[in-house]
Parts: structure tokens; C-alpha cells; sequence
């Protein structure tokens, strides 16, 4: 298997590995800046969403604490918000920028953003995609059956797919969130844009993602090449 190591096309993923890491510590350096200041508000992140939420006439949607750090999100399928304890209990600017992000999505389900149910929908077969592409694919190379290939890549494509629908959910949801932090007074002037700041630097992690993605998916499409030749 030493193709799959140190062959040329591991090159083709580095762009996007380099850009997982700085924006890995763009998103860090963001938070850690940010969560040592304060709101004037002084409601913590839960406080803010549970406001939000019901501001919007959005009843059904159960708030909870979840272990980690950044590990926020929202799983429309079981109409949960889930904010890490960083977030739900603290009324820092980065609290409560993550925390408007995250009821963004709320906003978005309620509307019917295709993207998001577009997301939604994929989740299932892009996650099957993502594990178990690269095990058709390698069996395929070590044994020269194409067909497995094929079926490899077909999979990862799903799952590049996942990372591209995603990039869309991702900003909107911080358009919602930075309209929803001024409209509703969450922040002031001055304090939005340290929001904004740590906002956009998660989203240049959805960026880096799909851009790891969609070179993973060059690389497979050389490695299928060069096995015909």
C-alpha cells in the first residue's frame, strides 16, 4: 500500500490541510479573545437563545448543555439546541455570537431554508460516504477492480457534496445571528464586531473543510487515472 503514503497526489490535499490549521488557530485565537470580555447585556448564551427563540414564536425547541468545547449545534430532527458549557453559561461576546449562530439554524428549519434541509437530508449518506469510500477505494487499487473504485468515489462525492451545501447553511446562519444580536439589543455597537470576528473565523472552517473535500476528491480521481494507466 506504500501508493497510498508516498506516492505524488498526498501533495494535492496539502493547500487545504494548511488551511485547516490557521484557520483551526484563527478560530481559537477569536474565542479566547473574545470570551474574556463580557456583555453590557449580562445574559449568559442560553439565556440569549431561549430570547431569541421566543421573540421568534419558537416554542418547541428544547434547549440543552453539551459537554465540550465548541461543540454547539442544532439537530432538526430532534428540535434541540445544544450549546457547549463555555457558551450556554457564560455572557461573554464569543458566548453569545456562537449561541445566535446556532439559534441562526433554529430561524433557518423554521423557514424552510432549502439549503439546511438539503444538509439535513445528506447527513446520513454522506457520513456512510466519508467511512467507507476510502476502504473501496483502497481495496479497489490493491486489487485492480475498477467497479470498487467507482463506487468509492460515487461515495466521497456525496460527502463533498455534504461540505459544499454546508457552506451556504454556515453564513447564513451568521447573517442571522449578527441581525439578531443588533435587532434585539444582545449587543451593542461596539461589542458586534467582536462577534462578527469570531463568527467569521468558523466559517473559514467550513471553507477549509470543503476545500480538504474536494481535494481529497482530486486526489481520488488521480489515484483512479494513474491505476488505468
Amino acid at each position: 500500500m506504500p501508493f497510498m503514503f508516498y506516492d505524488w497526489t498526498i501533495l494535492l490535499i496539502l493547500p487545504g490541510l494548511l488551511l485547516s490549521m490557521w484557520a483551526q488557530a484563527r478560530v481559537r485565537g477569536a474565542y479566547n479573545k473574545y470570551e474574556k470580555v463580557a456583555s453590557r447585556e449580562g445574559l449568559t448564551g442560553a439565556e440569549m437563545a431561549r430570547r431569541m427563540l421566543q421573540n421568534e414564536g419558537i416554542h418547541d425547541v428544547a434547549i440543552e448543555t453539551v459537554q465540550g468545547t465548541l461543540t454547539d449545534h442544532y439537530n432538526p430532527n430532534t428540535l434541540t439546541l445544544g450549546l457547549s458549557q463555555g457558551v450556554a453559561n457564560s455572557t461573554s461576546i464569543a458566548a453569545l455570537g456562537i449561541a445566535a449562530h446556532e439559534t441562526g439554524h433554529v430561524l433557518q428549519h423554521r423557514d424552510g431554508y432549502s439549503p439546511l434541509m438539503v444538509r439535513t437530508a445528506a447527513v446520513p449518506v454522506a457520513n456512510v460516504g466519508s467511512n467507507l469510500s476510502w476502504v473501496l477505494v483502497l481495496v479497489g487499487l490493491i486489487f485492480s477492480f475498477g467497479p470498487l473504485i467507482t463506487a468509492g468515489i460515487i461515495l466521497f462525492s456525496v460527502a463533498v457534496f455534504f461540505t459544499l451545501i454546508t457552506l451556504p447553511v454556515e453564513f447564513n446562519a451568521s447573517k442571522r445571528a449578527m441581525a439578531a444580536l443588533e435587532s434585539g439589543g444582545y449587543l451593542s455597537a461596539d461589542e458586534l464586531p467582536g462577534a462578527k470576528k469570531v463568527l467569521d473565523a468558523a466559517a473559514l472552517t467550513y471553507v477549509a473543510a470543503a476545500l480538504t473535500a474536494v481535494l481529497q476528491l482530486v486526489r481520488l480521481l488521480a489515484l483512479s487515472g494513474r491505476r488505468r494507466r
